[in-house]
């Protein structure tokens, strides 16, 4: 019971870590990229990245480790939309994820930064965010163990 409570909460406490990461991540991509602002954009992108892998570890060891029967999981439709859901915002985050890398790759190297849509890559944030949402109400329903099958 205690393993299972706190990979819960580190699982749930993430949360905060990354929709906050994302709020600011958008707020870096709707001002001036000068340094100072590529510092703030990519401090929250790495931000974003830690809540991302967080999730994924915390969430396989709650399968695996969290008192529940893994069958649960595997038999709950809320699960599966919570994995369809996870699938979309990866799926969303690879252009902003490799351009970031590149451009980090780029100032350690003194180069130009690759050009990027801003207006595009804000609205990639701003559905990521909807969808780290979305995923939070499946849990909710999954935990209750709504949608059996």
């Amino acid at each position: 019971m205690i393993i299972s409570a706190l990979l819960s909460a580190a699982h749930v406490l993430t949360l905060a870590l990354g929709l906050g990461a994302l709020f600011l991540r958008g707020r870096a991509l709707a001002a001036p990229l000068d340094d100072a602002g590529w510092r703030r954009l990519l401090a929250a992108d790495n931000a974003w990245g830690i809540a991302a892998l967080l999730w994924i570890t915390s969430g396989l060891a709650r399968v695996f480790y969290g008192g529940k029967e893994v069958s649960f999981y595997t038999h709950n439709g809320f699960f599966w939309l919570k994995m369809t859901l996870f699938g979309a915002v990866f799926g969303l985050e690879l252009a902003p994820m490799i351009t970031f890398i590149r451009v980090r790759t780029a100032r350690g190297r003194g180069a130009p930064l690759p050009e990027f849509r801003h207006p595009l890559y804000r609205r990639i944030n701003h559905i990521e965010a909807m969808l780290v949402v979305a995923i939070v109400v499946a849990a909710a329903f999954m935990a209750r163990g709504a949608w059996l099958f």
